[in-house]
């Protein structure tokens, strides 16, 4: 099955960096897979899917529920905030909605796609550095991808 990991996020406005920074430490422990670092959500996002069985999107989140550096992971079917993260954007649509509009066209794309979001505060401040407690959950953040990517290789269901 083909398969993609996606950091999502803006290196340069904080804590909004690091999908870009657990994305970029998965393909250093795992030179093997596809990994990439994006920055759109919706119809953009939904493009660079075409074609793939699975995916993980790795993002900040700021849902104001959790504690900053708390990482979740879930189906995108489970997104709490279908505008949290860079699943979508103010001039574009969800990547749900853009998903279903490219099954509709008859593209490919993944059934399954999980999000591990990392809880953020500081997500529009100018700086290449994170917050201490988003920079502690890099390596939570990595672990679950590769527990994720554990499942795919041995078949398990969540």
């Amino acid at each position: 099955m083909k398969s993609l990991i996606i950091g999502l996020g803006n290196p340069i406005l904080g804590d909004d960096g690091v999908g870009w920074r657990v994305a970029e430490a998965v393909r250093g422990l795992q030179p093997s897979l596809e990994v990439e670092c994006l920055s759109l959500g919706g119809l953009s996002l939904m493009e660079r899917l075409v074609g793939y069985d699975r995916a993980i999107i790795v993002d900040a989140m700021h849902t104001g529920h959790g504690r900053t550096g708390t990482v979740t992971t879930f189906p995108l079917s489970e997104l709490p905030d279908r505008s949290a993260g860079h699943t979508t954007a103010v001039h574009d649509v969800s990547l749900p909605t853009a998903l279903s509009l490219g099954r509709q066209m008859g593209a490919q794309l993944p059934e399954e796609i999980t999000i591990v979001g990392i809880e953020a505060e500081r997500v529009y401040d100018f700086s290449e550095e994170l917050s201490t407690a988003v920079q502690e959950a890099i390596p939570v953040a990595v672990t679950a991808v590769l527990q994720e990517i554990e499942k795919w290789i041995h078949g398990l269901d969540r």
